[in-house]
């Protein structure tokens, strides 16, 4: 493993072009020893690109790579001293799960006797001993996702690289993949970097998560900081489930907002930036039985644990959960919890 004084991954002013396609734009990202990174973003947005520029499967077009300290940049991918796990689990056919983890191992001709050892502490780790002597063919999708890790973990590389590893599992299997997942990274501490379009995943496997859009970083931060403090609008749109309400807005004095509906909200903290018209941001869990503002409920959607309550403000919809059954029609009260609450400029999307 890397030494603490040196980064596990460091990209510095990277850029990714086909022809006059620009797909990654000044990357730069650093990664400490025994982090899980997850790029996430929409499709389209240049995650799995700059996964293979890291991996060396793609050549970069400008910018510098360096893994565990040591310059990769111009390096092929077995000389980078990293480990991939595919979408498609990448699994040779005709080979055991034993041989199939085994094999990098034997093409680096290491002994017998090592390779037997770690086999066993790999497939002990991943809870697939007794499926050692079966062919991939003969194992569930979850069950085909272990052996890759497995490959992937007897290697012992600098880096692991996850490309949506998930994405081929139905919704049950993802959620126990995920925690699976989880589990390895805190019993092995090792330096993960790991794609997703899927935000819950982001959230709920990272320590630091890079927010990608149309090629750029939008936001590099821990989970708490992307939920809580977005540093746009896109960021706060596409992280949360529901994603927060983002609500026209005019400041109108010190510590006095009125909602694009006329509504006035007052006793909030304004940034000294925020002037004029904004965009304000509140999470749906924000929101509570209150006196701040009336809406008009147009649905209600019980989960059971949770209802989600659905209006609107200016022509804009908002989603508030409250954590109970709430069968309330018509015009509702609702509070909400000033201190969370999030301020944009209304032009550029950025946070003020």
């Amino acid at each position: 493993m890397v030494e603490n004084t040196k980064h596990a991954l460091s990209i510095q002013a990277l850029q990714k072009s086909y022809g006059q396609i620009e797909v990654l734009k000044d990357i730069n990202v650093t990664m400490d020893p025994h982090e899980f990174l997850v790029l996430v973003g929409p499709s389209g947005c240049g995650k799995s690109t700059l996964l293979n520029c890291i991996a060396g499967l793609e050549e970069t077009t400008a910018g510098t790579l360096m893994i565990g300290g040591r310059e990769v940049t111009a390096l092929p991918p077995r000389e980078r001293d990293i480990a991939m796990v595919f979408q498609s689990y990448a699994l040779y056919p005709t080979m055991t799960v034993g041989e199939n983890i085994a094999f990098g191992m034997k093409i680096r001709k290491q002994d017998k006797a090592s390779i037997a050892a770690k086999v066993d502490e790999v497939a002990k780790l991943l809870q697939i001993e007794s499926l050692l002597d079966r062919r991939p063919g003969q194992l569930s999708g979850g069950q085909r996702q272990r052996v890759a890790m497995g490959r992937a973990l007897v290697r012992d590389p600098e880096l692991f690289l996850f490309d949506e590893p998930l994405s081929n599992l139905d919704a049950k299997l993802r959620v126990e993949m995920r925690a699976e997942i989880k589990r390895l990274h805190e019993t092995t501490g090792a330096s993960i970097v790991y794609v997703t379009h899927d935000q819950i995943e982001a959230m709920t496997l990272a320590t630091k998560i890079v927010v990608l859009k149309d090629g750029f970083v939008q936001q590099v931060g821990t989970p708490a900081e992307i939920y809580h403090s977005p540093a746009n609008t896109f960021v706060a749109d596409f992280m949360g489930s529901p994603p927060m309400n983002l609500v026209p807005a005019t400041v109108i004095g010190k510590n006095s907002i009125q909602l694009g509906d006329g509504q006035e909200l007052t006793g909030v903290t304004i940034p000294e930036t925020a002037t004029g018209e904004i965009t304000l941001g509140v999470r749906p869990e924000n929101f509570a039985i209150g006196s701040d503002i009336e809406v008009q409920v147009t649905s209600s959607e019980n989960t059971g644990s949770d209802t989600y309550l659905s209006f609107e403000i200016a022509e804009t919809k908002l989603t508030a959960r409250l954590p109970w059954s709430f069968a309330q029609t018509g015009t509702v009260g609702l509070s909400v919890d000033k201190a969370q609450l999030r301020y944009f400029d209304r032009q550029s999307g950025q946070a003020l």
